[in-house]
């Protein structure tokens, strides 16, 4: 297997009256970069449903210029319509992105064979590695083991980033990934990031690494490195993080505010997410300064 690699799924930052703010992301973007971390910009916990499709492209060109190199860029070009996909793809892919996530289509419900063609349908139409997303509890579209291993057949299709969050999907797709040299798993749930490296994972495309770059990039680089230890203790701090910030709520808007608290240049998001209260952030600083960190 190649290097393992921890990706962010990098926040998008907007300034008080709601527009994208372009150079904070640039900035976060260099904190990513400055941890060794890779960036997945356009998804869940980048606010890419509040986006318009021109924010999108610019916002995945400004990440892969500040980037420089330096670290794989992939964006999610995911939307509920395969011809919208098809085009959103097209132009983020000009934008030189390494690989374009595709989220399942959401608010329609799909068949199996539907999915199958609709990923088909955006792997043809790019030249750019193309990645399933599945995150079936935002989508209610789940993307079966036995689709997905129709789908690895494609010459296009070169992973999926499972956030589904069980233990038997993320088996599942391991299973399909094992057993073949041309098809990755990046696993999605912050606390499962070990867990997927120990079962043959490539990664990891995390939210929380926002929050806590350094650790995210510990866990995976340390078993990379063989310190097993050290990637297990990471992942221990990792966790407890994650259950202390999520019980608050909505995990993205958990992770955009946590990182407001301590860089205010994140901005809030776009309306309707959540709308911050005295009491939830003074339960967020308490959660931050448990796990030290500043806020």
């Amino acid at each position: 297997m190649t290097e393992r690699l921890p990706f962010v799924a990098l926040v998008t930052c907007f300034d008080d009256d709601e527009t994208l703010n372009y150079g904070a992301t640039r900035r976060q973007v260099r904190r990513q970069v400055a941890a060794g971390n890779a960036i997945l910009c356009l998804g869940t916990n980048g606010d890419f449903t509040a986006l318009t499709f021109e924010e999108k492209v610019r916002l995945a060109a400004e990440v892969v210029e500040e980037a420089a190199g330096k670290v794989k860029v992939f964006a999610n070009v995911g939307t509920p319509s395969t011809h919208e996909t098809i085009l959103l793809a097209r132009a983020v892919e000009k934008a030189g992105v390494d690989g374009l996530a595709v989220i399942t289509p959401y608010f329609i419900g799909c068949t199996q064979e539907g999915l199958f063609n609709h990923f088909s349908r955006v792997a043809d139409a790019v030249t750019v590695p193309t990645y399933l997303y599945d995150i079936p509890a935002r989508t209610q579209n789940h993307i079966e083991p036995e689709t997905c291993a129709r789908l690895a057949d494609h010459p296009n299709i070169l992973g999926i980033k499972d956030s589904g969050g069980a233990k038997e999907s993320l088996d599942a797709y391991l299973a399909i990934a094992n057993g073949r040299d041309d098809f990755d798993v990046f696993s999605g749930p912050d606390s499962l990031v070990y867990y997927a490296l120990s079962k043959g994972a490539k990664g990891s495309i995390s939210g929380l690494g926002n929050v806590m770059p350094e650790v995210l990039n510990a866990i995976v680089k340390g078993f990379e490195s063989g310190d097993l230890a050290a990637a297990e203790k990471a992942q221990e701090r990792f966790t407890a993080l994650r259950v202390d910030l999520y019980a608050l709520g909505y995990p993205p808007a958990m992770v955009k505010r946590a990182l407001y608290l301590s860089d205010s240049s994140v901005g809030a998001s776009r309306q309707p997410a959540l709308l911050p209260t005295p009491e939830l952030d003074a339960k967020i600083r308490a959660i931050l300064e448990k796990h030290l960190i500043a806020a």
